[in-house]
């Protein structure tokens, strides 16, 4: 038998360990291999893709700069989508790691019938909570399209039609006539109270005969009388006679829709000094004073049927006057904090007061021999104001930045709440389309149904719109060019038409 010798038998083990060594290394790099030679094939067959891409491009009629400019895209793309698959691919691997190991440890717990419970339970667990993150996801998403088709399906469409300017100061309120002629009225900041033509925006009248802010102005609902309320602790109420001028076109018609536009400029064009018309005849004397409060009468409103009017007042009260005798009738008592606000009903002989205290009262003089009251705690914050609907509804507006909808005959809870941004001012609903009209300290105007869904924003930007705070809004029922009006700090009233669309209403 031959004998090897020691230097042989030394070369023939260090060959065969290089052989091992050499084998190891390719075992364990056999994966990055394959995955390079899954990316070289990728690359091989995008680089074709890319040639014939570029053969098509060189018979397009595109310009040089945009054909490179689309390759670069390309190619962007198809870098980001073979990323992707290669992390694909990964993740699988992982995966199916995974489920080798999770099918072992089943093998070996297999005769514990606990352990195989508590894994059972684990791996439920887990597949629970990853299919309440899909629904999750799935569902905001969904719903971001849904959002996004409603936005852009039948919208609103405001229309500026007309501004009326002439007050030296901020507008608090404004009101339509209800008989013919039917005219706009405003009252201000600055002492007095206007009438304007609304096809026109001319100014036909100025009342002149408070000596304080005229905070609220409201039209008798047959004859051609005024209401207004002031500073000066009174109300007065006042005759007019206007002849209306000849309507003019309107030179800038151009329908714009109520969404969201963007606020360019801040600037406040009503800072300079505003003149007032020099040629508007002048009321100054009223035909009837209310005297009886010894605080600010913040609003005033006449009951069905023009013989009363009740006022609210910074003390704390809401008187009831007979028209004919200026005698008081009632002192309604019973507010912790000042009134803000006061409304009649259409048809009716209610009457509702909101306050400061964050509540609003309901006062009912249909029976002759019981006034009742309902006292309603809706809101976190004052109450600005309270309206009646046509119907059987009060919706009411605060400072809480919520609008609430109340039904009168169960009014325990609302039966609809309005979240909005800023706090909501004096606000009006329109008889005929049921809309509801907020004006906002932020100086916005929002409009909604009356089960609070939102139909429309008035566009707001440094071309039109209101630059401060709204104050007050006002429908016009009548066939006029302007069917809602708003005023606001800014010093003056702006005339829009509102187009909502049936199919927009229903829903």
């Amino acid at each position: 038998m031959p004998v090897e010798s020691g230097s042989s038998a030394a070369a023939r083990q260090a060959k065969q360990k290089r052989k091992s060594h050499s084998l190891s290394i390719r075992r364990t790099n056999s994966t990055e291999q394959d995955r390079s030679g899954l990316q070289r094939d990728m690359l091989e067959g995008q680089s074709s893709d890319n040639l014939e891409s570029l053969m098509r491009m060189e018979d397009s009629k595109l310009p040089l700069s945009l054909r490179s400019n689309l390759l670069d895209l390309f190619s962007q793309i198809e870098r980001e989508f073979e990323n992707l698959y290669i992390e694909n691919l990964e993740l699988r691997r992982e995966i199916e790691t995974l489920n080798d190991r999770l099918a072992a440890e089943g093998q070996t717990f297999e005769g514990a019938d606990l352990a195989k419970g508590a894994l059972k339970t684990k791996a439920s667990h887990s597949t629970s909570q990853l299919s309440q993150k899909l629904k999750t996801t799935y569902k905001a998403s969904t719903s971001k399209i849904v959002s996004s088709f409603k936005a852009t399906t039948s919208r609103a469409v405001c229309q500026l039609v007309r501004e009326y300017v002439g007050h030296r100061d901020g507008i608090w309120d404004l009101s339509v006539t209800r008989t013919q002629p039917v005219v706009l009225g405003t009252a201000s900041a600055d002492h007095t109270a206007m009438l304007w033509s609304i096809e026109t925006g001319k100014c036909l009248l100025k009342y002149t005969g408070h000596q304080g802010s005229v905070n609220s102005i409201k039209f008798h609902p047959t004859e051609q009388m005024a209401l207004t309320a002031s500073g000066d602790q009174t109300a007065h109420i006042w005759r007019y006679m206007v002849q209306l001028p000849t309507p003019q076109p309107v030179a800038d018609m151009s329908q714009t829709p109520c969404e969201d536009d963007v606020d360019f400029s801040d600037k406040d064009e009503a800072d300079g000094e505003v003149e007032g018309p020099n040629d508007c005849p002048s009321v100054r004397v009223a035909t009837t004073t209310l005297r009886s409060h010894q605080g600010v009468v913040i609003a005033a409103d006449w009951l069905v049927g023009g013989k009363q009017v009740v006022t609210a007042s910074w003390d704390r009260a809401a008187n009831l006057y007979d028209v004919e005798t200026s005698e008081l009738v009632h002192s309604l008592t019973g507010h912790d904090q000042e009134l803000t606000h006061c409304c009649t009903h259409p048809t009716q002989r209610l009457v509702v007061t909101s306050s400061r205290d964050t509540t609003f009262r309901l006062w009912d003089f249909r029976d002759p021999s019981i006034h009742s009251v309902n006292v309603f705690q809706g809101h976190t914050e004052p109450v600005t104001s309270a309206v009646f609907t046509v119907g059987d509804n009060v919706v009411s507006g605060s400072d809480d930045r919520t609008v609430k909808v109340w039904d009168l005959k169960n009014m325990r809870s609302p039966i609809a709440t309005i979240r909005t941004d800023s706090a909501v001012n004096r606000i009006s609903v329109s008889v005929n389309q049921k809309i509801i009209a907020l004006p906002h300290d932020n100086r916005q105007v929002r409009l909604f149904d009356m089960s609070g869904v939102r139909l429309a924003r008035l566009p707001r930007s440094n071309r039109q719109g209101h630059r401060r705070m709204v104050c007050c809004s006002a429908w016009c029922e009548d066939n006029t060019s302007c069917n809602l009006f708003t005023c606001g700090f800014d010093r003056q009233a702006i005339g829009w038409n509102i187009n909502i669309p049936a199919l927009l209403q229903e829903k």
